[in-house]
């Protein structure tokens, strides 16, 4: 029988192990983080759920692992110190070239045309126009991305922008900055210290259900066309550590993952199957804005 392993998240702390050979860290149990968008304690009370889920299902030691930032989830895929990890379609891309063999293999279902949310504070009056079209009045505003790594916060927010204005965002706005997470762009248009922001809009839509204080004076004004987004990768050594077809177990489990309790807390009505050509559009954009080679 499989020894049971401690399931609650580790401590970042634990990224540490990267420095010790893989014969010295608990090769059997299979490490997972997520990139940071959202408050950190939502983020430990979904993937310890996730944990225990994909433990039962796989039957190995499963653990999650979090990370501080965007960049560092990226950099513990890279280095072994995780083997799986859920991530938005920007950091996901960066990810995978740099371990080869490693794939994407699902995504939410809403994952599939994703949508970023512009709102802004209810002083400003700005509003969102009938016929969907880009507002008028943003020029000279202040503006927050979340972190400079999301897809949904600033990689695809910032190419539209582009687009339409024809600027920079830093030449179209009086002041730029980057909130880190989503839930953090939210609070910093509702308090004011920024007129507009772009988040991920199933954050936006989450504390609409939950009658959030911060959508009374934050309110959305644009919508983004749809775009591929958030993804789970594995590495693709992982079959040589746990047994031929594992990576394909993972998938099966994460498909089959029917707890609505969890699924909600993404929130995403189910995962789905994924592969890594659904991305090929985060990947143009990246390159077109110079953030990936």
């Amino acid at each position: 029988m499989t020894p049971r392993f401690s399931r609650r998240s580790l401590p970042l702390a634990a990224l540490l192990l990267a420095a010790l050979p893989v014969s010295a860290q608990e090769a059997d149990t299979l490490y997972f983080s997520a990139i940071p968008d959202d408050d950190e304690t939502r983020l430990q009370e979904r993937f310890g759920k996730v944990a225990d889920y994909l433990e039962e299902a796989l039957g190995v030691p499963v653990a999650y692992v979090p990370v501080k930032d965007y960049a560092a989830s990226v950099t513990a895929f890279r280095n072994d110190q995780i083997q799986l990890a859920w991530f938005g379609g920007l950091s996901g891309v960066q990810a995978r070239r740099m371990v080869p063999g490693s794939r994407a293999i699902a995504q939410g279902s809403e994952d599939e045309s994703f949508v970023t949310y512009f709102i802004a504070h209810a002083d400003t009056g700005l509003t969102e126009p009938e016929d969907g079209g880009f507002p008028e009045g943003l020029e000279g505003r202040s503006f927050t991305f979340g972190a400079q790594g999301s897809t949904s916060g600033r990689l695809m927010p910032e190419y539209h922008l582009r687009e339409i204005t024809g600027e920079a965002p830093r030449a179209f706005f009086s002041d730029v900055g980057f909130s880190g997470d989503h839930g953090q762009t939210l609070r910093l248009v509702a308090s004011g210290a920024y007129d507009l922001g772009a988040l991920n809009y199933s954050v936006y839509e989450q504390a609409l259900t939950e009658d959030a204080l911060e959508t009374e004076t934050a309110g959305v004004i644009w919508r983004t066309p749809p775009y591929p987004d958030y993804n789970w990768t594995i590495r693709g050594d992982v079959d040589a550590r746990w047994g031929e077809g594992f990576a394909d177990r993972v998938q099966a489990a994460l498909i089959e993952l029917d707890d609505a309790e969890i699924l909600a807390s993404f929130p995403r009505s189910a995962f789905i199957e994924a592969d890594d050509a659904l991305y090929a559009p985060i990947e143009r954009t990246a390159r077109e804005l110079d953030l990936i080679d």
